[in-house]
Formats: structure tokens, sequence, C-alpha cells
């Protein structure tokens, strides 16, 4: 067997293998989701929780602009989500005193029982998944999923 053909079967098994990856990862994400979207409180959809959640880690506030780049969504989108949250008073919405056409976002005491109650609804399923697969092997998956997302986000 010639060096072509060996580089040829190499790179095929490699891109069989990144597709396996993918097609895991994608599968993985729609289970996980369909998963907390049955555990999440009435009406709350995940991009709510999302946001909510980064709200109350963050513990100060965003821009909606800041938002959308932190979530990888258009601004519209993003817009659409924080209208849903602060219809439902989980958010504040206020105005850049410096800048009137700024507005900022920050998690109202509403916004961060809500993530709460959906944080406890949704945890022990997930961690019973973890402890079933075993903390060790998890911890072990855990720089390779990061370093995909990475790349993914374009840091290298």
């Amino acid at each position: 067997m010639n060096k072509t053909a060996t580089s040829n079967e190499k790179n095929q098994a490699e891109d069989r293998l990144a597709a396996s990856l993918f097609a895991e990862v994608f599968i993985t994400d729609q289970l996980s989701r369909n998963l907390i979207s049955r555990a999440l409180p009435r009406g709350m959809q995940i991009s709510h929780f999302s946001v909510l959640n980064l709200l109350a880690h963050l513990g100060e506030e965003r821009t909606p602009a800041q938002l959308a780049e932190a979530f990888h969504v258009t601004r519209g989108a993003m817009t659409n989500t924080l209208s849903r949250l602060e219809w439902a008073g989980h958010i504040h919405i206020r105005p850049d005193w410096d800048d009137a056409r700024r507005k900022f976002v920050s998690i109202s005491p509403a916004g961060r029982a809500a993530r709460d109650a959906a944080t406890a609804a949704f945890m022990p399923l997930i961690a019973d998944v973890v402890r079933d697969i075993g903390i060790e092997r998890v911890r072990v998956a855990l720089p390779v999923l990061r370093e995909l997302r990475r790349r993914l986000e374009g840091g290298n």
C-alpha cells in the first residue's frame, strides 16, 4: 500500500470520527433540551431560562446587544426574548442615562425566583444522568467539550 492510499484512509477515518462526534453533540443537545424543557415551569422556555441564568450569574446589567452576542442570536431574536421576560416581570429594562439609544437589562427579584425554581426542577434530572455516567468520566469529557466550544466560537 502506498503513502497516498494510507493518507486517504486516515483522512476518511478522521472524517468519520468528526461526523460521529458532531452527530452525538447534536443528538445530546436535542435530548437535553427536551429534558430541561419538560422540567421548566409552565410558560418558561429554554431561551428565557438561559437569559435569566446568565444575568443571575453575572450579577450586573447587560445591553440587549451584549446578550444577543453572548447567546449567538440576532438582536431581533434577543429583543423578542427580552420582551417576553419583561412582560412576565422577570427582568427590568432601563434606558442608558448617558446614551438614550441604548438600554440596560437586569434580572428582577421575580426573575431570580423563576430561575431558581427552574433550576430546582431540572437539576435533579441532569445530576442523575451525570451520576449514572460517572463523575470521573464526566470530568474527563469536559475539557474536550470546552475546547470544541471554544473552536466553534472562533477562539482557537
